[in-house]
């Protein structure tokens, strides 16, 4: 099957060098989007999202043990409650579920997008693994001893968790209020049905639409229209968008629609464009998933789905086992601020974070409590470039504040945010959102990502760099993401943090 393309432009690096005569900072925010931006009403009865998701872990959790439970039973086995090695399995096959689900994405938020099918393969597979799993235990610390039986736990933990997979949460995980936001380039036909199909399916929240320059708004129009697509760069640097549909004609709009790609990559939104630009009456694309919407998504990083499930359940495990650890430490810190200083332990601050959300970051308070109102008559002395704010012997520091920020004990709130999936263990440092208003373009692509607690930045000197490098830096490390480049900024992370260097 043939499809129309629209016309490439000369080849361009992905590295951040590729805008060599841009200026590092915008030097003015950018001109406010003057269209009228229309409140998305929450629908009533609509869950959280993710909601299902968690829901059926815990139920298939439950399950492991009835099924376990019920195999030995249907055995003939007694349950040997008094034995511990009973109960080591028990544990042992709740946490392996747990790990081989996320390692497989099993419950991730969007897990009722999936093809029936593949989440049945993918189930299926973490059956077996823990099946195995069982198997291997039972035979090193029991000697093959029937502490359980596990003859029918396969056949029972399978049927249980599909039924109640496909029966129950992947039903009410459509119920949930939509993950992210939309933005539709075209107000015509494909447009309108575009955000039609959105709707109904309720994983995506059409926040507006762009009209192209040779349509006209009429009475079948969608209703929040922002602008013309011109406008793209003015409503991506206001409204935090998760994908653009690129709704257009390629024979009508190709100029626009190139145009629109070239911005999306450079401000590392993710887009989609029609699959099918011609007519079709009996053709079929081959493998129909992947354009399952009519549009062919595209990102502008390798998305590795696999290992971003493995970065996501070292978070989880990571940020929750140095919580625990470093509790004492944590209880210390927060009674020291509190009898030392007038104010909250936590200084909750606004941040941007993955494609422009905001989220409050938590942070152990080192400044006093009018730090805000005192930075305005500081301005002049700002020793970091660009529109970050930055004093060696900032006087607004409290005395445990300078130690604590030193040594970036102030940060470990922040693992908080970590668990919850606002940040990661590595990524590049959420901005302010004052700081966001002024960066270019280019510089935008660094929301692309989940920010994180250390990047490249920190291991390369910190405040003794230059805001430009530093975007470069962070450039570096979106680009060319790996689950080994997280490990080494990590084990590169610990001497400097445990030195102070570049610390301020």
């Amino acid at each position: 099957m043939q499809t129309a393309s629209v016309p490439k432009e000369s080849a361009e690096t992905s590295a951040p060098s590729r805008e060599p005569n841009k200026p590092a900072i915008v030097a003015e925010a950018p001109r406010v989007f003057a269209a009228p931006m229309r409140a998305t009403k929450p629908v009533k009865g609509r869950l959280a999202p993710g909601f299902a998701a968690k829901l059926n872990l815990l139920a298939d959790l439950a399950w492991v043990v009835v099924a376990l439970l019920g195999s030995t039973l249907l055995a003939g086995h007694s349950l040997q409650l008094a034995n511990l090695d009973f109960w080591l399995l028990l544990g042992v096959a709740g946490l392996g579920w747990v790990l081989v689900g996320t390692t497989l994405c099993l419950y991730d938020a969007r897990f009722s997008d999936r093809a029936p099918l593949d989440d049945l393969a993918l189930t299926s597979i973490t059956v077996v693994v823990i099946t195995g799993v069982l198997y291997l235990e039972r035979l090193l610390i029991a000697g093959g001893m029937p502490v359980v039986a596990l003859t029918f736990f396969p056949l029972m933990l399978w049927t249980g968790v599909v039924t109640l997979r496909h029966l129950v949460f992947r039903r009410l995980a459509v119920r949930e209020e939509p993950l992210d936001e939309a933005l539709i380039l075209g107000i015509g036909a494909m447009g309108r049905l575009t955000g039609e199909h959105l709707a109904e399916h309720g994983r995506r929240r059409v926040c507006g639409y762009l009209a192209f320059n040779n349509e006209v708004q009429g009475a079948n129009s969608p209703q929040n229209v922002l602008g013309k697509v011109e406008q793209l760069e003015e409503v991506l640097a206001r409204v935090p968008v998760d994908v653009v549909y690129i709704s257009g004609n390629v024979q009508k709009h190709a100029t626009e629609m190139q145009a629109s790609i070239k911005l999306c990559e450079r401000f590392g939104v993710p887009f989609a464009l029609p699959a099918h630009p011609f007519r079709m009456d009996r053709a079929r694309p081959e493998h129909g998933h992947a354009v399952a919407d009519g549009y062919l998504h595209f990102v502008t990083h390798a998305p590795q789905p696999h290992q971003m499930a493995i970065k996501r359940l070292f978070d989880i495990t990571s940020s929750s086992a140095a919580l625990l650890a470093l509790s004492p430490l944590l209880l210390t810190v927060a009674l020291l601020i509190k009898i030392t200083s007038r104010g909250p332990v936590l200084f909750k601050q606004k941040r941007v974070g993955l494609h422009g959300k905001p989220f409050s970051m938590l942070k152990f308070r080192s400044m006093v409590v009018n730090a805000e109102e005192l930075k305005a008559r500081l301005e002049a002395m700002n020793e970091q470039s660009g529109p970050v704010f930055k004093i060696k012997n900032d006087p607004r520091i409290t005395r445990v504040g300078r130690f604590i920020r030193k040594y970036s004990i102030d940060e470990l709130p922040q693992l908080l945010n970590v668990l919850r999936g606002e940040m990661s263990v590595v990524g590049p440092r959420p901005p302010l959102p004052n700081e966001v208003a002024k960066y270019a373009a280019w510089q935008r692509r660094r929301l692309s990502v989940r920010p994180g607690l250390t990047c490249i930045w920190q291991v390369s000197g910190r405040n003794q760099i230059s805001f430009e490098e530093w975007m470069y830096l962070d450039m570096q490390y979106i680009d060319h993401w790996t689950l080994r480049t997280d490990l080494d900024l990590i084990l590169k992370t610990v001497p400097v943090v445990l030195t102070g260097n570049g610390a301020s």
